[in-house]
């Protein structure tokens, strides 16, 4: 640790930040004197309905407030934000008119493209018109295989605007993947891209859509273009129409927002755990709404006119946090491709040429710049670029360092951390205090983090479980096909009754500050994307050279790869052909990032006496932690075929 930040805010830019001016807003109605940051989040998570009150007037919010804020507020969960209020989502994001973009695109083989607000109101008004003429109502499901594009925005809208229910996934995924999601919520529509690009090569779709159209039997398939080859890609999917087909016949017009209740259904992401196929994760449109226009305004200071960039694809959660900047008014930078393709100056040249204010990424992204020796400040105009933030795996310091030796020294580099499970974040960027190497700032406002010991006592200075104390909007509603709510309580709520327990291992600093080391759950996070081991067992138990497998996350060069684990059937050998072949049946089957970067042979796999696989106790032995609860392993023996193994030190 050094006695020297990194950054500290501006005073003058600070001062005119809409950060201050929420404190003056919310001080000013509270009768407090709320400019300490620290005296700001106390307040916001004391006096929760004074503050999400606040929220709602200085951030505009179009729609009905109602008279009550939080109903039944000590129920976790169980409480109701805003129970009377009536909004719309995609009205609140169709925040502005005009010939300005509201979108900006770019894709890996050079193509660029802008979208006007009057443009994307316009598509959203003929894609709203499209969907009820295919019986589309509230409460449907649509899914979506697409890339982060214009077209998928504007789709997510018209169905928000609804009152349908958004789903979407990247097109890497393979049909089983995909399916094992869409499969669950039974989309009306189906929409997909005719083919995309990656690292230099053009990625054929159509046997893929061909599958996965016939098993979710929708409605309607709607094919996207990218690759100029919709019509044919279409012809060959049954029920298939081309975007323009779609959409032919519906003129333009004012889009119709229908009023909703706060709590209704927005989003469906998904979650898995680490038995059985990926948890359905029911977000809020008001939910979702407040929260990101929160960490939009107030946290990253976003302006209206500002250009915002995330990369991101929309099988990630900072898809649907990107897609919330509109609702500030604020111009979305979308990228669809390798961020390597053809170097890591990739998005670099973007932020440069259309200059942008808020530049966001993974931790596994900027090592990566950092190992190719790239320095952008010396090779790029970022003097647009204010803020940057980093998520998907925690930052190393060293991260933080290259950040301000080679990419911007005035940067406000913000570490950020919450998940799919909350579609937002815990802790996050600050802009009123300073950057400490290896640290995330603090807690988001209106967010009561705390750090609990295994008794559920609150500790400093030692690692322990990231809570939650108190509901908060971005809750999810629940659980797809969860009707008591018994998988969304065991995910949150087992290990401290009435308090959100997430599954990271979480520390405080003397700076008030959060260091996150990772996950204390067995779900995988490589690159940044939540990954669940049965997807994984789903593939390579189909083989029959493998009988059993069991797969962890090693921490490992700044981020977590996969190790997967086979137990194999007599006489079969872990040789290069079959480790080959095991990867092409995750690759297709799930998705490239499903594919493990160790595959290792053991001859036994430990289990409880109830018979199930202990991926934490693996997990634990292979980063040489103590393993507890031994006496409930019905062979505990087995734990030593998995210690200081020389194929994971390399």
């Amino acid at each position: 640790m050094t006695d020297t930040p990194l950054w500290r805010p501006d005073p003058q830019a600070l001062e005119h930040s809409p950060w201050m001016a929420f404190a003056g807003f919310a001080g000013e109605r509270a009768g407090l004197s709320l400019s300490d940051p620290l005296a700001l989040h106390q307040w916001s998570v004391t006096d929760r309905e004074g503050f999400w009150s606040a929220v709602w007037d200085f951030c505009g919010v179009r729609g009905v407030k109602g008279d009550r804020i939080i109903a039944n507020g000590d129920a976790m969960p169980g409480a109701r934000f805003f129970p009377d209020a009536a909004l719309n989502f995609a009205e609140n994001l169709l925040s502005r008119t005009g010939a300005e973009p509201a979108l900006l695109f770019r894709a890996e083989d050079k193509l660029r493209r802008e979208m006007s607000w009057d443009e994307l109101s316009a598509l959203v008004s003929r894609l709203q018109q499209a969907f009820r003429s295919h019986g589309v109502v509230k409460g449907d499901r649509i899914a979506a295989m697409m890339p982060n594009m214009p077209e998928t925005i504007a789709c997510m809208l018209a169905c928000a605007s609804i009152g349908a229910i958004w789903s979407s996934c990247s097109p890497d995924f393979g049909v089983q993947g995909v399916l094992d999601r869409f499969g669950q919520i039974e989309p009306k529509l189906f929409i997909a891209c005719d083919g995309y690009w990656y690292n230099g090569k053009r990625q054929d779709v159509t046997a893929k859509l061909a599958g996965i159209s016939a098993s979710l039997k929708p409605k309607a398939t709607v094919i996207v273009p990218l690759v100029d080859d919709a019509e044919a890609v279409a012809g060959a999917v049954a029920g298939a129409a081309t975007l323009a087909a779609f959409i032919e016949g519906h003129p333009a017009k004012a889009v119709d927002f229908e009023p909703l209740p706060f709590s209704h259904p927005l989003y469906i992401l998904f979650s898995s755990g680490t038995t059985g196929i990926p948890k359905c994760i029911v977000h809020s449109a008001g939910g979702t709404l407040l929260q990101h226009l929160k960490e939009h305004r107030l946290h990253c200071g976003l302006e209206p006119g500002e250009r915002l960039f995330y990369f991101t694809t929309c099988g990630w959660m900072m898809w649907n946090w990107l897609v919330s900047g509109l609702a500030v008014g604020a111009t979305l930078c979308l990228y669809d491709g390798s961020p390597f393709h053809p170097d890591g100056n990739v998005i670099f040249d973007y932020a440069a040429e259309e200059k942008f204010a808020v530049l966001g990424t993974s931790a596994k992204f900027i090592d990566a710049v950092r190992k190719a020796g790239l320095e952008p400040a010396r090779t790029h105009d970022l003097s647009s670029l204010r803020l940057m933030t980093s998520t998907g795996s925690p930052l190393s310091p060293e991260g933080f360092t290259f950040v301000y030796e080679s990419i911007k020294p005035d940067v406000h580099l913000a570490s950020i951390s919450g998940g799919t499970d909350i579609v937002s974040c815990f802790v996050l960027g600050i802009p009123a205090l300073p950057v400490w190497r290896g640290e995330i700032q603090g807690p988001g406002l209106g967010m009561a983090v705390d750090v609990w010991d295994e008794d559920g006592q609150p500790i400093r200075g030692a690692k322990g479980e990231l809570v939650c104390t108190k509901p908060f909007p971005a809750m999810p509603i629940g659980f797809w096909n969860d009707p008591d709510d018994a998988k969304y309580r065991a995910a949150y709520f087992n290990r401290f009754d009435t308090v959100w327990t997430h599954g990271d291992f979480a520390e405080w600093t003397p700076h008030h500050g959060i260091i996150i080391h990772g996950r204390s759950d067995a779900t995988l996070n490589p690159g940044g994307v939540r990954i669940g081991t049965a997807e994984i067992y789903n593939q390579v138990e189909q083989m029959e050279e493998v009988l059993e497998a069991i797969c962890i996350g090693q921490d490992w060069d700044e981020d977590v790869r996969v190790v997967l684990f086979v137990r194999l059937a007599e006489g079969v050998t872990l040789d290069e052909d079959l480790q080959s072949r095991i990867r092409t049946k995750i690759r297709t089957g799930a998705s490239p990032r499903h594919v493990p970067a160790k595959i290792i042979a053991v001859a036994d796999i430990p289990r409880t006496k109830s018979g199930k696989i202990v991926e934490l106790a693996v997990r634990d032995v292979v980063h040489g932690r103590p393993v507890k609860n031994q006496e409930a392993l019905a062979n505990p023996e087995a734990l030593d075929l998995y210690r200081d193994l020389a194929e994971l030190k390399s």
